[in-house]
């Protein structure tokens, strides 16, 4: 196995620090851990403030000159930007390793200690090799942030044949011994790219690392034109989990970008996009039908409840509002045939012939929860007022519920008072005719099976089914407010807990009736209902 060899540090410079490094048979460089530079930083910046210098007695002391180094002549640039994260500078070998001399005290002054420089001020250098020690025909310094540096000993043919950024400079100057990168911002990552250059299997290299050093990797291989490290990188980000949503974005913007460039990243953009244009409307009207076919309790459970969260996040897109129609058809689509298959349930139980209705209930509270679970999607959507319309025209299957146990027409009634919950809300805002048609046709059946609601439905909430009464039918012309209060009246009367408590609904009708009138007539128009109206439920 080939070794690392560190060069020898000049005298004025501060001690390399001895870094860890392994090589493969291939001549590969490898870190035990990705922080062995930060290590090496900070074993060089301990946090620890340096003792100050001693003080220097006040005596003249004259110095000589010291001499200026010379700068590096710059010949060819590349652009900083976000995709080019660093400064290319062109130098002979001289020049990368030229170091300031000391300073030396005269003769005429008794010679003194001089003050120990600041380890702040001081270099910070790293040399590694590749390949075969002693085979190397020039040098690459990476200059990175805190004037930390490292010196890689490389060979020629190899960075031409692998990166089109280093065959272009070498190409226009082949003689040049050294190339300077300034101003890196991942020195790192970029020691650990050139050494993949020696690397015969670079895809179990990358296995080793995380989906955020592979990014790191990936960018720096985009700078240096190192086109087979960005083809392992994007096949390694194809194969591997991403974990979570923030990695996830960071995988996608990143590959968006190459593909701006005109780099082939469609394998890796298929885990988020399809080709296909029909597949969300398709797959959604799938979804919907695999949900409400389910007669497994749990798992109806779980996915209705993840569905719809799911569906209320597409609702806050606005790109999603393009495609609503189309899901609200579908969804009224499944709501159609819910209802069509319930009315056929009802005449099965109805008839005299049927014996054992137990399948039947089961399958009508099926249909019932599908209906209830399409009416919150409608209401999420604010698309609801169709589907009370849709109810309020059920004469016959609220013909059919009298005849029926309770216990078998109960769930149907849960449908009633969703919907009258949403109407005292302003979920939804159907016509006066409909309003008026929805409590003609379903109030009495609600009321016939409140009791059993009460006791045999863990999802019923009375207060909140009450106030949607309420309130619905305070929406509705003076008279007709009368006509279903008298009529709720005299059922409250006979059978108390057993019928919805409207009292709420009753007095604010009382005020309008009979306060409002002899007020209005005494000229005092101070009184209005929303003193008398019941508080909205939060």
């Amino acid at each position: 196995m080939a070794e690392i060899r560190l060069t020898r540090v000049e005298q004025g410079q501060t001690k390399i620090k001895n870094v860890p490094i392994a090589v493969t048979p291939e001549g590969f460089w490898c870190c035990p851990s990705p922080v062995v530079f930060q290590k090496s930083l900070k074993a060089q910046n301990p946090l620890n403030k340096p003792k100050p210098p001693p003080p220097v007695p006040k005596t003249s002391v004259q110095k000589k000159p010291v001499p200026v180094p010379v700068p590096v002549p710059v010949s060819e640039r590349r652009a900083s930007t976000a995709s080019n994260p660093s400064r290319l500078v062109l130098s002979n070998d001289q020049q990368c390793v030229t170091v300031p001399e000391r300073p030396q005290p005269t003769t005429s002054v008794p010679a003194e200690r001089p003050p120990r420089p600041k380890i702040e001020t001081l270099p910070k250098k790293v040399a590694i090799e590749f390949g075969e020690p002693g085979t190397c025909d020039m040098k690459v310094v990476l200059l990175g942030k805190q004037g930390f540096s490292v010196k890689l000993s490389v060979h020629r043919d190899v960075l031409t044949e692998k990166s089109s950024f280093f065959s272009e400079k070498l190409s226009e100057q082949s003689c040049l011994p050294c190339l300077q990168i300034g101003d890196c911002e991942d020195v790192e990552i970029y020691v650990e790219t050139v050494g993949l250059m020696y690397c015969k299997e670079m895809k179990q290299r990358l296995m080793k690392q995380n989906v955020s050093r592979i990014l790191r990797i990936l960018k720096v291989a985009e700078f240096l034109g190192f086109s087979s490290c960005i083809q392992s990188c994007l096949e390694y980000l194809e194969a591997v989990p991403w974990v979570g949503e923030e990695e996830e974005e960071k995988v996608v913007s990143t590959v968006l970008r190459l593909q701006a460039e005109g780099i082939g990243v469609n394998p890796v953009l298929k885990r988020v996009s399809s080709d296909i244009s029909n597949v969300p409307k398709d797959t959604l009207s799938h979804i919907i039908e695999l949900v409400l076919k389910s007669n497994e309790e749990r798992g109806r459970r779980e996915m209705k409840s993840i569905v719809l969260k799911l569906l209320r996040e597409n609702n806050s897109l606005p790109s999603y509002s393009r495609s609503a129609d189309i899901c609200n058809d579908m969804i009224y689509t499944s709501c159609r045939s819910c209802l069509n298959s319930l009315l056929s349930l009802f005449k099965q139980a109805a008839e005299p012939s049927c014996t054992d209705r137990d399948p039947i209930a089961k399958h009508i509270a099926l249909e019932a929860d599908n209906l209830s679970w399409l009416l919150d999607i409608l209401v999420d959507k604010q698309a609801a007022d169709e589907f009370a319309l849709m109810w309020a025209n059920q004469q016959e299957l609220a013909a059919l519920h009298a005849k029926l146990p309770t216990v078998s027409r109960y769930p149907v009634s849960c449908i009633s008072g969703r919907l009258y919950v949403g109407i005292g809300r302003g979920e939804l805002l159907p016509s006066k005719e409909t309003r008026q048609l929805l409590l003609r046709t379903w109030l009495q059946p609600l009321m016939n099976d409140y009791n059993w609601l009460q006791h045999g439905c863990r999802s019923f909430d009375r207060k909140l089914v009450e106030e949607g009464i309420g309130r619905t039918i305070l929406t509705l012309p003076l008279e007709d407010q009368q006509s279903i209060l008298l009529s709720w009246l005299g059922s409250f009367l006979k059978t108390g807990d057993s019928c919805p408590n409207l009292q709420r609904a009753f007095e604010v009708w009382w005020r309008r009736t009979f306060i409002r009138p002899y007020v209005e007539s005494q000229g005092n128009v101070g009184v209005s209902d929303s003193s008398v109206l019941p508080k909205q439920h939060e």
